[in-house]
């Protein structure tokens, strides 16, 4: 038995309030503005359990741009007019057979730069975040924090 260390608290997303809880940290997302699903090109935001599988942009500028989850430059330069997935990516991977294939539909939780539409549901798919909260996200979330998508 090892002493002193303990899990992370559970990331915790409710579609209803749409809102990530983890902890004592409690912000404003984005989901699926199509609802909720696992289809493949459906724009939705699976439910169940999940855990990080992989952490991106750990030492990279607050409003750094990813694409293939590799940076690209800073935003807005380097958005191009797409979807910016900003700051930092904690990509997930389903643990249940329904959302099995959420790594393969590239589901993450990132920032955006649409803050003003935090808790409506406006993204396709993933769970976004303000880069700050993002920030802070990334620091509480190691490679195999368990998540869990509501209703």
């Amino acid at each position: 038995m090892t002493h002193g260390t303990t899990a992370p608290a559970p990331v915790v997303v409710s579609i209803s309030r749409q809102e990530l809880r983890c902890g004592e940290l409690c912000f404003r997302v984005s989901t699926g503005a199509n609802g909720v699903g696992t289809e493949e090109g459906s724009g939705k935001t699976p439910l169940g359990r999940f855990r990080i599988h992989s952490r991106h942009g750990e030492n990279a500028p607050l409003l750094t741009v990813f694409r293939g989850r590799l940076p690209v430059g800073l935003y807005p330069q380097a958005a191009r007019g797409q979807d910016a997935i900003l700051t930092r990516i904690l990509t997930l991977d389903g643990l249940e057979p329904a959302n099995a294939n959420t790594r393969a539909r590239y589901i993450y939780l990132h920032a955006t730069p649409e803050v003003e539409l935090l808790g409506t549901p406006a993204s396709h798919g993933c769970i976004r975040l303000s880069p700050q909260d993002m920030l802070t996200l990334f620091s509480a979330c190691p490679i195999g924090t368990e998540v869990r998508i509501e209703r």
